[in-house]
């Protein structure tokens, strides 16, 4: 590992992110919201601190090993999060309530401590919004794209950055070209979203700033009522719409776009199960609806964009929550933890291992029944080995063994059982709300619980490995 390399390298990207900060001040600028020195402020002390990296490390060469993609992404998703929480540190936010804004903004999480979202200055909205969009692909994959301009390879870190199955998986030939490409389909998106919300009577800002979040699957809105502000069908359908197709494979908007292949999307099996168990989780939620005799239960609209809404692990509402049955709020929860597809800026578990877990566990079965049998492992038509398998049976491990230990350290920290098991499985599967006392907003619980959320923002954010793996001594010996 080389030190100087990563130190010289993890300046560039924090003056990289730096840029970000003009956005916000333009705004500031526009709208005169007095928050204009929150931006610059913030602006000088990040640019400053990447400049000095770079001066003490001007005559490094920046070659990269897999073990210093590791640290650089991990130290980068944290150092990013707290250069992004000065500016609401400069608004009068706590410490800890600033990190975990910021790193619910940057991991795409959407969980929030503000309770009057409706009252902060433009600028500040906007730069939440901002924070989900740039955390949403990744900001080191768009870094990826422009450092062969400056003479640096970032394939190590483009293998650590992107999870699941599209950590190995080029579009293109090149890793770069790879990078560009999907921010290109990225970018995209966020433009058509934004002109959609625009035609169906949204200013200009909160279009801009809900395409922003939509496409991020993040779930930030400018609003305290989130999507359900606007109170329009129109509206909700473009949301959910969004919300599926930023949920899905990259990879296959890539060969739809690029290559001319729309069908890729029919016959991909990992869209169709991640499909499949959105309209299970619709219909089963419906049906307890229906059936259930308590009051405040949700009507068919309300039922279809929560059921989306966190499938997808955005966590937008249109509705509050709290009065509906429990079961059909955890059944959503429990839907979260499967999430979205691999290759996509969603959460959870992903998909395509849910579905692998699912077919290993069924192939087990026949063999108990037909132990002669040779019974391979197949995903649509092509064949899983074993050892993929094993590796997924085994992040699944780790990941049930995480959240065990979170959900302990939540709730020693005062919060009830409800509340703490739904914060931690919303902040590890980066969906954002939760049940019971953090159904609207995280800023009624401890600095202690705060802190353990934030971790499992990253936590989940980094699919587990990628950060855990630096805590092994192995890692760290020669």
């Amino acid at each position: 590992m080389n030190p100087k390399s990563i130190v010289n390298l993890f300046s560039i990207l924090v003056l990289f992110f730096s840029l970000s900060y003009v956005f916000p001040i333009v705004v500031s600028i526009f709208y005169d919201d007095g928050a204009l020195n929150l931006f610059t402020t913030t602006l000088i002390i990040v640019s400053a601190t990447g400049v000095i990296g770079l001066f003490f490390t001007r005559n490094v060469k920046s070659e990269l090993s897999q073990k210093d993609g590791f640290v650089i992404i991990a130290l980068f998703w944290v150092v990013l999060s707290m250069a992004g929480s000065i500016p609401f540190y400069l608004s009068g936010m706590s410490f800890i309530d600033s990190l975990f804004e910021s790193m619910s903004g940057i991991t795409t999480t959407g969980a929030t401590v503000i309770s009057n979202i409706d009252g902060l200055p433009e600028s500040l909205l906007f730069y939440r919004q901002l924070l989900q969009w740039m955390g949403g692909m990744g900001l080191i994959v768009l870094a990826i794209a422009v450092m062969p301009v400056l003479g640096i390879r970032g394939g190590q870190i483009y293998k650590t950055e992107i999870p699941g199955a599209m950590g190995d998986q080029r579009l293109t030939p090149r890793i770069e070209e790879t990078a560009k490409a999907l921010w290109v389909i990225y970018f995209s998106l966020t433009v058509i979203c934004g002109l959609l919300y625009y035609l169906n009577d949204m200013s200009g800002f909160d279009a801009v700033s809900h395409a922003m979040s939509t496409v991020a699957i993040g779930g930030f809105s400018t609003h305290d009522e989130s999507i359900g502000y606007f109170d329009s069908v129109s509206i909700e359908m473009i949301c959910m719409l969004f919300m599926v197709l930023s949920a899905s494979s990259f990879a296959l908007h890539y060969f739809a776009i690029n290559k001319k292949k729309p069908l890729k999307y029919l016959f991909d099996p990992e869209f169709r199960f991640f499909v499949s168990v959105l309209l299970l989780v619709f219909a089963i939620a419906m049906l307890v609806s229906i059936f259930s005799q308590s009051d405040g239960t949700p009507t068919f609209r309300e039922v279809a964009f929560h059921s989306v809404s966190t499938v997808t692990t955005t966590g937008f509402s249109i509705t509050s929550s709290a009065d509906w049955p429990f079961s059909i709020s955890f059944l959503l929860l429990i839907g979260a933890f499967i999430g979205a597809c691999s290759g996509s800026v969603g959460g959870g578990v992903k998909s395509w291992r849910v579905m692998i877990m699912l077919n290993h566990a069924y192939n087990n079965i026949m063999k108990i029944i037909h132990p002669h049998s040779v019974v391979s492992l197949k995903i649509g038509t092509k064949s899983v080995g074993d050892d993929v398998a094993t590796s997924v049976w085994g992040f699944f491990s780790i990941y049930v063994i995480s959240f065990v230990i979170l959900l302990l350290a939540v709730l020693i920290s005062g919060l009830d059982l409800e509340s703490a098991f739904s914060a931690v499985g919303a902040c590890l599967n980066n969906l954002g709300p939760g049940l019971g006392v953090v159904s609207e907003n995280y800023g009624d619980i401890n600095s202690f619980a705060k802190g353990i959320l934030a971790f499992s923002m990253l936590l989940g954010r980094l699919e587990i490995f990628t950060l855990l793996v630096l805590l092994t001594p192995m890692f760290w010996s020669k």
